[in-house]
């Protein structure tokens, strides 16, 4: 797994070879969208892709400049997929029959779908470790960062950050508002410890209150 669980849109477009307008295409017309979309138009980062987000991505892209699968095939294939498999784009082997797409079911190690058709098997099996090597090197996180919150200048536009990563505050914070206990933002976020998450929900208390305060006394 890679060190890294929080990506940009840049890093994204690294990563994948996609354009920023291919993916605000992609997540206009509902083929795929970020793990997590801020509703404040106008900030930096808005979306922050998980790894497995990534991996979803370049399978899609993969799948598109390769083996040239339809965006209709991709979005329609994607509406039955999400409705039964967890991260089906970066979990499960895809295959054509004929020009279509078709997909293998883990449980029962069939093809869904393939209608006697000869199946072309696509690898994209690697893609998770591609990704992985592609950026273990970009961070190290020393053990003493574990619990602090920090910023600077050049990391996330000035944005407090869990230390040691470049994860703001505020998307824990974000998590937190909509419910997510600490396990599960943790499982979003699985390089952080709960103390991270602890002490990143602590701070962002901190700064509403005083900006709450600030706008009382006003």
């Amino acid at each position: 797994m890679s060190n890294i669980v929080a990506f940009t849109t840049p890093q994204v477009m690294k990563l994948t070879g996609l354009s920023a307008s291919t993916l605000r295409y992609w997540e206009h017309t509902d083929v795929f969208a970020a793990s997590y979309i801020d509703d404040q138009f106008g900030r930096a980062f808005r979306r922050i892709y998980s790894f497995r987000d990534v991996v979803s991505l370049r399978t899609l892209a993969f799948l598109r400049r390769q083996h040239h699968v339809s965006l209709d095939q991709l979005r329609r294939a994607g509406t039955y997929l999400v409705e039964h498999y967890e991260t089906p784009w970066a979990s499960l082997r895809f295959g054509l029959a004929g020009k279509r797409l078709i997909f293998r079911d883990p449980g029962s190690g069939q093809w869904r779908d393939p209608q006697g058709q000869t199946v072309l098997e696509i690898p994209t099996l690697g893609i998770p470790e591609e990704i992985s090597q592609a950026t273990r090197d970009w961070t190290c996180r020393a053990p003493e960062d574990v619990g602090r919150i920090e910023r600077n200048r050049y990391v996330q536009h000035n944005a407090w950050v869990i230390a040691g990563t470049r994860i703001p505050t505020a998307t824990i914070w974000a998590f937190h508002a909509e419910g997510y206990s600490h396990a599960a933002i943790q499982r979003e976020f699985p390089r952080l410890t709960l103390i991270d998450i602890e002490r990143a929900i602590e701070h962002e208390t901190i700064l509403r209150q005083s900006s709450d305060a600030m706008l009382q006394t006003a």
